[in-house]
């Protein structure tokens, strides 16, 4: 096995490492700036704006008394906001039960007011009727997400109460088949034959999205936040909690910002912030607390991901902070349609139960392109495994009879420092003939380090100014 490792005071170069310095043009480290593009990404970003009218969900006959049913309060309040030609829902202050999803139209801004909470019921029927999502990356009609838009433009959530799925080990999360989430032998899960096996194998095969009716007959929880197909988008100031599953989740959208929101959720699969073949996204100045990836970014798993083409592009990510978590900045795995031109900035990660601070994951099945991945100003504190972790050969839960070696190229992290961690770099090529390409690292200080690192076929790397444990490495 080809390994590179640094320990206080030396490296160890074994076999197929190269630390050549990047030599220009396609798949190499060196532009004029990389860091160019993303001003004019920035540019693009227009948040949705709305007509001045309110939508008060008491005028609609809601009662927040935390036990009643406001469901056809809000939706009656939607549709009057959306027929008027827009505005704002407001949920006023109060502890509000919504028995459903809340579905939202175009022009319409749901509103959660400074010390509203909006709890959802955890019983599976009321997300019924099914339809059309993605869940881990494959297609299909699932119950539907807690707050759900399917092809509208300009809709936003905002405000600064909270959303509340109440999802727990009673309900909703021993669905993952894991004991510690509150499975137990005989219990149904998502490793039920009907449920993830078969979603994976009709991606395989192919068999029409029509036929790909899983809610009501199978064990998929569904995502809290899903604007699906839509443009214009604006998430602020709330406070998500206790989702069934990852928590936003805008998938084949355009023109989304995230800003000033707290995600809260400790649940299996609770990621917080997983945009899906989207394009033009700012990530700002939020809060991530969760059980699995605080931001992960996606473009569809396997056939369905590569049939789409449709990346994950145009990215930007500032002045976030993440506790716990698998990763702080993760791509992958579901990112068989390509991912590029992603940028994260000045944001903190520090917690014993975040298990990486960036990292990059797919495998042989996955197919696509990850390309122009930017990082700077990254302040870690304790993360459990690495800083940076590469891995082109992350676990396969599916038919591996074909292969589509991804490319992963282009990276770039300057200004990164970490105080604990078991490796600096842990960057893991797929095979000789299918390395990670063009790595670079610019002033760079990982203190606390275990293990050194570990690094096994990467070509074009290069390190300038890079400390271990106050030594530096040497290319």
């Amino acid at each position: 096995m080809t390994k590179f490792s640094c320990g206080l005071a030396a490296l160890l170069l074994l076999l197929h490492c190269q630390s050549a310095p990047a030599t220009g043009g396609e798949g190499t480290a060196t532009v004029a700036d990389p860091w160019a593009g993303m001003e004019q990404i920035l540019e693009d970003i227009q948040p949705p704006e709305f007509p001045d009218r309110t939508f008060n969900i008491a005028a609609s006959g809601a009662v927040a008394d935390g036990r009643t049913d406001v469901l056809p309060a809000i939706r009656r309040a939607i549709d009057s906001c959306s027929a008027a030609g827009g505005g704002r829902v407001l949920v006023p202050a109060g502890e509000w039960f919504v028995k459903g999803p809340i579905h939202l139209q175009s022009n319409v801004d749901f509103h959660v007011s400074d010390g509203a909470t909006v709890k959802f019921s955890t019983v599976p029927e009321d997300y019924l009727p099914a339809v059309h999502t993605r869940w881990e990356g494959v297609e299909t009609y699932n119950y539907s997400p807690l707050i759900y838009a399917y092809e509208a433009e300009n809709i936003a959530i905002t405000g600064t109460g909270t959303l509340d799925g109440q999802a727990s080990n009673d309900n909703w999360w021993p669905w993952s088949g894991s004991d510690r989430y509150g499975w137990r032998e005989g219990m149904p899960s998502q490793a039920d034959e009907s449920s993830r096996p078969r979603l994976f194998e009709w991606n395989t095969r192919e068999v029409p999205l029509e036929e790909r009716r899983f809610a009501g007959i199978s064990y998929l929880r569904p995502n809290f936040v899903q604007p699906y197909k839509c443009k214009n988008i604006l998430i602020e100031g709330v406070t998500i909690r206790n989702s069934p599953m990852w928590v936003l989740h805008p998938t084949l959208s355009e023109n989304i910002t995230i800003q000033n929101v707290r995600v809260i959720s400790h649940g299996p699969n609770s990621d917080g912030c997983d945009p899906e073949s989207c394009k033009n996204v700012l990530i700002k100045e939020c809060y991530f607390d969760t059980g699995d990836d605080c931001i992960a970014l996606k473009s569809g798993r396997n056939q369905d991901g590569r049939n789409s083409k449709r990346p994950i592009e145009n990215v930007v990510i500032q002045d976030c902070e993440m506790k716990d978590g698998h990763g702080g900045v993760v791509i992958g795995s579901e990112v068989s349609g390509g991912a590029r031109n992603i940028y994260a900035e000045n944001c903190v990660m520090d917690s014993p139960n975040l298990d990486r601070a960036i990292r990059v994951k797919t495998n042989k099945v996955r197919g696509g392109t990850i390309e122009n991945l930017y990082f700077r100003n990254i302040t870690v504190g304790e993360v459990k495994e690495a800083v940076v972790r590469i891995n082109m050969r992350y676990s396969i839960f599916s038919d591996t009879s074909q292969v589509f070696v991804p490319t992963v190229r282009n990276i770039f992290i300057e200004n990164v420092t970490a105080e604990k961690s078991q490796y600096g770099l842990l960057l893991e090529g797929y095979s000789p003939d299918h390395p990670i390409t063009g790595v670079r690292l610019d002033n760079c200080r990982f203190d606390g380090v275990e293990d050194g690192n570990k690094i096994e076929y990467v070509d074009e790397l290069v390190l300038r100014e890079v400390y271990i444990n106050e030594e530096k490495v040497a290319k």
